[in-house]
């Protein structure tokens, strides 16, 4: 997580400058024990970078990481804020939901933390106009557009960061604050996930666990939410988030009825990914069997064809 110490070095590094860790104790009012602590995390991660200067001192500076870039843009734009004493981790885990108006209760039960945390975090931006409520929802006002992208570039920092200290070729496809769906290209880190106790294998290649078995071309997916079940609407979501064509689009449409996945269920979930009028299209498509369409990308099958895929797979 961006803690406010590594919020305050990179805010004291972003412009391009090297400093010593004194110079930057000065500065932040950080003890140098702490600034050399956070400095070395900051460069494990790659977000930093040294050299040494003279009589050997450590010369630190940020890098061209993505989050850097995110915070220049923050800084360039909305530069009379000051934003390491604004952005809490807390405050910022809050921000990635503030992309469009949300209410706090749905933010809280996303988090799974309660509504008072919530509004307890939205408090310093609150104060300071950067909130646009819509009744009982909340969203940052368009001006704030580069403070909701650092807040996204740190989060998928952190889920990128942590799958790849087991599986380097992973990708991250999907996220929040608390959960990742990602994609490795290997099989030995496809093992790697596998053994991890935080980690799930989804999307198609965990219809197996249902006697839908498909084959499938290169590496399985990911799913990282430690602390709450894999359920069938989300791995039909997961089939989905990146594949709406015809072929994927039918495997889900088997895991729907053989499962018989609930309607509001799998389009509550859908809200998520995005998927909201794909979904509309999988329930209307099984409700009358025509091809219609909401006007998405969703390629749905043909349904004869369609039928002879459920005798295949003994789908009723």
């Amino acid at each position: 997580m961006l803690t406010n110490a590594r919020l305050e070095l990179i805010d004291a590094l972003h412009g391009g400058r090297k400093a010593t860790v004194h110079e930057l104790a000065d500065e932040t009012g950080l003890s140098t024990s702490q600034i050399y602590r956070t400095a070395d995390e900051l460069l494990t991660e790659g977000l930093i970078d040294e050299s040494r200067g003279h009589h050997n001192q450590r010369l630190l500076c940020v890098t061209g990481h993505p989050v850097i870039e995110a915070y220049r843009s923050l800084v360039s734009k909305l530069g009379h804020v000051d934003w390491p004493e604004l952005l809490s981790p807390a405050t910022m885990r809050i921000c990635w939901f503030l992309d469009e108006p949300r209410r706090a209760t749905t933010i809280a039960d996303r988090l799974d933390i309660t509504r008072q945390a919530v509004h307890h975090a939205l408090d310093p931006l609150k104060y300071r106009a950067m909130l646009s409520p819509s009744g009982p929802e909340y969203a940052l006002v368009p001006s704030l557009q580069p403070l909701y992208d650092f807040a996204e570039a740190v989060i998928l920092h952190e889920h990128r960061a942590r799958v790849r200290r087991l599986a380097p070729s992973a990708t991250v496809e999907w996220f929040d604050p608390e959960r990742a769906l990602v994609h490795v290209h290997t099989k030995d880190d496809t093992a790697a996930l596998q053994a991890a106790d935080e980690w799930e294998m989804t999307g198609l290649a965990r219809f197996a666990a249902f006697d839908l078995q498909f084959f499938l071309a290169g590496e399985p997916a990911f799913w990282y939410a430690p602390d709450e079940p894999l359920t069938p609407a989300q791995i039909v979501c997961h089939s989905l988030v990146n594949d709406t064509g015809s072929r994927r689009v039918s495997y889900a449409l088997l895991l729907i009825e053989h499962v018989q996945i609930d309607e509001e269920e799998l389009c509550n979930t859908a809200t998520w990914y995005g998927l909201e009028s794909t979904v509309s299209d999988l329930y209307a498509f099984l409700k009358d069997g025509t091809e219609k369409r909401s006007g998405g990308d969703t390629v749905l099958p043909n349904p004869t064809e369609y039928e002879s895929l459920k005798s295949q797979y003994g789908v009723v």
